[in-house]
C-alpha cells in the first residue's frame, strides 16, 4: 500500500510502509504461534503490531477489535484479516486471514487421523481419558471468564442474569435448538436497550478510553483512510457476488457429485449456518454443533467431541477449528471417499467443513470494513450482542454440565470418581493457580495414562 504520512513522537518515526512480502511472514508465524484462545492470539498481535512494529495505532486495532467482536465468527482471525485488508488491499486480508487457519488445519488432519487409527492403544486411549477431565474444567472455566465479563451482581443487572438462567434451561431442559435462543436474547436485548439501558450497556468504550499513549504508528490515530478502504456501493456488490460465487460453486458441486442429502453438502450447509451463529466465541457454537453433529447427523459420538475440542486447544488458530476434527471423523466413519480412501476422505470433510465454517468471516470483513473505517470513534456493542453474550454464558453452563455428567459415569453405569477428581484438580489450576490450558491438558493426559496403566 501507499504508505501515509507518519506522525512522530518520542518514540520516534512510524515505519515508512510494510512490504507484502513482510506481511506474508508475520502473517504466517502467527498462524503457528496463536495458542491460548482468542483471548491470547489478541494479544500477541496487539504486541507485535501495536507496540513492536507500529503498524497500526492502540485506537484503530481497538476500533476493528470492536467491530470483529460485534460479529459472528472467530474475532481473532477476523481481526488478523482486517487488518491484513487495510495494510494490503483485499489479497493482504485473504492472505492473513487465511494463514491464520491453515496450520491449524493441517495439523489437525493429522492429529484426527492419528486418533481414529491409533485411539484405542492402550496408552493412547489413556492420554484421551485424562483429557476427558481437562475438558470439562475448559469449559467450566469459559462458563467463569465470559460470565464475569458480561454477568456483575444480580441486583445491579437482573435481566441479563434471567437470559443467562433462562438459556441454561432451554438448552439442558427443553432442548431449544441454539439459534431459537440466539433470537430470542437479541429480541429482549433490543427491548432491553428501551426499558433498561443500563443494563445492556457495552464495554468497547471503556476499552477505548483506557487505552494509553502510543508510539507513532503506520496507520496512527488520525491517519486518513487509504484509498482502497473507503466505501463503494460497486466494491461491495463486487465482494458479495464474488463471496456468493464461493459458497454457491463449491456447494453446488457438492450436490452435483454426491446430492443434497450427501454428507459432503450437508456438511457444508450445517457449518455455514453455524458460522452465522458463533457469536460469543467458539465455546457458545459448540453446544450448536453438538446438537447438529453429535446428536442428529450422528457424524461422530459424545465422546468424541470431547476429545476433539482437547485437540482444537493443544493446537494453534481458533478454537472453531475443533470443526476440521468434526468434519474429518465424520468423512471418515461415513466413508465419502469409499472404504479404500478413508484418509482422503476424511481429510476432503474437514477441508469442505473449513471453507463453508470460515467463508462468512471474509465476507464480514472485506463487505464491511469501510463503513467501519468510516466511523472512528463511535463504534461500540450493541445491546442485542450484550443479551447474546448473556445467553452465550448460560449456554456454556449447560455444556459444561453435559460433559461433567459424560465422564462422571463409567460403561458398566458406576460412578468414575477418578474422573470426577481430576476435573476438579484441573478446574483448580485453572481457576485458583492461573495455569494455561494446555499444562492443564498435559498434566490430565499424564494422570489419564498412569490411570490406565495402574487399573
Amino acid at each position: 500500500m501507499t504508505s501515509p504520512v507518519p506522525s512522530h513522537g518520542a518514540d520516534g518515526p512510524a515505519p515508512a510502509t510494510v512490504a507484502f512480502g513482510e506481511a506474508l511472514r508475520f502473517w504466517l508465524k502467527l498462524g503457528f504461534i496463536s495458542f491460548g484462545g482468542p483471548a491470547g492470539q489478541i494479544a500477541v498481535m496487539h504486541r507485535e503490531l501495536v507496540e513492536n512494529r507500529r503498524w497500526i495505532s492502540e485506537q484503530r486495532f481497538l476500533h476493528a477489535l470492536n467491530y470483529c467482536m460485534l460479529l459472528p465468527g472467530p474475532e481473532a482471525q477476523q481481526l488478523a484479516t482486517y487488518i491484513g485488508w487495510l495494510l494490503h488491499r483485499t489479497w493482504g486480508g485473504v492472505v492473513a486471514g487465511a494463514l491464520f487457519v491453515l496450520p491449524s488445519l493441517f495439523m489437525l488432519i493429522g492429529l484426527s487421523w492419528v486418533y481414529l487409527v491409533f485411539g484405542q492403544v492402550g496408552w493412547v486411549a489413556g492420554v484421551f481419558y485424562g483429557i476427558k477431565s481437562a475438558v470439562a474444567a475448559i469449559v467450566l472455566h469459559a462458563v467463569w471468564r465470559i460470565g464475569s465479563r458480561t454477568l456483575r451482581h444480580p441486583a445491579q443487572v437482573p435481566l441479563l442474569w434471567a437470559v443467562a438462567v433462562g438459556s441454561f434451561i432451554a438448552i439442558a431442559v427443553l432442548k431449544v435448538p441454539f439459534p431459537w435462543v440466539v433470537g430470542v436474547a437479541a429480541l429482549v436485548g433490543v427491548l432491553g436497550a428501551r426499558i433498561a439501558p443500563g443494563q445492556f450497556a457495552g464495554s468497547a468504550g471503556a476499552h477505548a478510553a483506557a487505552a494509553g499513549t502510543h508510539a507513532p504508528a503506520l496507520i496512527d490515530d488520525h491517519t486518513p483512510t487509504p484509498a482502497h478502504a473507503r466505501f463503494s456501493t460497486a466494491r461491495l456488490a463486487r465482494v458479495v457476488v464474488v463471496c456468493a460465487l464461493l459458497w454457491l460453486l463449491p456447494m453446488a458441486a457438492l450436490v452435483a457429485w454426491q446430492g443434497l442429502d450427501g454428507t459432503l453438502a450437508q456438511m457444508g450447509w450445517f457449518f455455514t449456518k453455524a458460522a452465522l451463529l458463533t457469536f460469543g466465541g467458539a465455546y457458545a457454537v459448540l453446544p450448536y454443533v453438538f446438537q447438529g453433529a453429535v446428536e442428529h447427523a450422528g457424524w461422530l459420538t459424545a465422546a468424541q467431541m470431547m476429545d476433539g475440542l482437547a485437540l482444537g486447544e493443544t493446537t494453534p488458530g481458533p478454537l472453531i477449528m475443533v470443526v476440521a476434527f468434526v468434519g474429518f471423523v465424520g468423512g471418515w466413519t461415513h466413508r465419502v471417499l469409499g472404504p479404500d480412501a478413508l484418509f482422503l476422505g476424511g481429510a476432503l470433510a474437514a477441508v469442505v467443513v473449513t471453507w463453508f465454517t470460515f467463508l462468512p468471516s471474509f465476507l464480514f470483513i472485506l463487505a464491511g470494513g469501510p463503513l467501519v473505517e468510516s466511523t472512528h470513534g463511535r463504534l461500540g456493542f450493541t445491546a442485542p450482542l450484550t443479551a447474546i453474550t448473556a445467553a452465550v454464558v448460560g449456554v456454556i453452563a449447560s455444556l459444561g454440565v453435559f460433559f461433567i455428567a459424560h465422564i462422571a459415569r463409567r460403561a458398566d453405569g458406576t460412578i468414575d470418581l477418578f474422573s470426577l477428581g481430576l476435573a476438579a484438580l484441573a478446574l483448580f489450576a485453572l481457576q485458583r493457580l492461573r495455569w494455561g490450558v494446555i499444562p492443564v491438558i498435559a498434566a490430565c493426559a499424564i494422570l489419564g495414562i498412569a490411570s490406565s496403566l495402574l487399573s
